[in-house]
């Protein structure tokens, strides 16, 4: 057993809505064990609304969440990283920063809720199935023996937990 805190970068273009959602959850699943952050590589002015409400009704953190740029986690002196995911297709074939101390990457792509057009319900359905795929990923993710892992090992399953979709009652 150890008491170290594994701190998580979820990365998305905007870091609006699904790293914003994966950052929270991480912070209540992962607690004790893991530290999750979000950003972007381009990001938004602001925090989706849609994102707030749901992580509001489901009585998870949202107090510091803000938009913020990949470069804050790349500069010197940033909080070190030891895991980085990708939650959108674009940020995964972006360029990225190189990041002090190589943390282990893996793409767990989401689509895009903030994309959807439609009712009111088609938007919230659509943050509602982001949440649920990243809360799955989440809960495989945070059991996982880290201390004496084998990197490329620990990698491969992490990919591989960015290949599984939510499991639902319906």
């Amino acid at each position: 057993m150890t008491d170290a805190i594994y701190n998580v970068l979820f990365l998305c273009t905007g870091n609006s809505a699904r790293s914003i959602l994966a950052e929270s959850l991480l912070n209540h699943w992962g607690r004790g064990k893991f530290r999750g952050f979000s950003a972007g590589s381009f990001p938004k002015a602001q925090v989706h609304p849609l994102a707030l409400d749901l992580l509001n009704r489901m009585n998870l953190p949202v107090a510091n969440l803000r938009t913020k740029s990949w470069d804050e986690f790349a500069a010197p002196g940033a909080t070190p990283l030891h895991f980085i995911f990708t939650v959108c297709d674009n940020a995964a074939g972006e360029v990225c920063p190189v990041w002090p101390g190589k943390p282990i990457t893996a793409h767990w792509g989401i689509a895009d809720p903030a994309a959807v057009e439609g009712t009111a319900a088609d938007k919230a359905l659509a943050f509602r199935k982001a949440f649920e795929e990243l809360e799955s990923r989440i809960k495989l993710f945070t059991p996982i023996p880290i201390q004496g892992s084998d990197p490329a090992q620990l990698k491969s399953q992490l990919e591989e937990i960015g290949r599984t979709t939510a499991v639902t009652g319906e």
